[in-house]
């Protein structure tokens, strides 16, 4: 009887351990299997498909430079064909480096006033080619 209770014990602790191996690997294919895809639009993103443009432009509404002017600069930096944004609370100013072919001044803007349901203004937009 014992040995019976003991071969069910090593047969089900066997196919568990089998089983959770199976499983990590089909994680793990699923996590390259994304860094690749990212890989491949980070690359895309990246190619030079126009002119590189440079916008600056005034943004009205924040109210501090780790929230509002960091969230303004990372969905301006997370945009297809930004090489750059930077946004400086104290001037309440940005400026952004884009590639024309993906980007305009005017989807910029349009970027900054949608985020925090309109919460901020862009003003005085200024583009000019590199």
């Amino acid at each position: 009887m014992k040995i019976v209770k003991l071969g069910l014990v090593a047969l089900l602790g066997g196919i568990f351990l089998v089983g959770c191996k199976s499983e990590t690997k089909k994680e793990e294919g699923k996590v390259e299997t994304v860094a690749q895809v990212k890989a491949a639009e980070v690359a895309e993103s990246n190619e030079v498909a126009g002119t590189m443009e440079q916008a600056t432009f005034q943004i009205e509404g924040m109210t501090c430079a780790l929230g509002c002017a960091k969230m303004i600069e990372g969905k301006l930096t997370g945009l297809t064909g930004v090489k750059e944004a930077k946004v400086d609370f104290d001037a309440k100013t940005a400026t952004v480096i884009f590639d024309d072919a993906k980007q305009s001044g005017e989807s910029l803007t349009q970027t900054v006033q949608k985020i925090a349901n309109g919460s901020y203004k862009v003003e005085n937009l200024e583009v000019k080619t590199l």
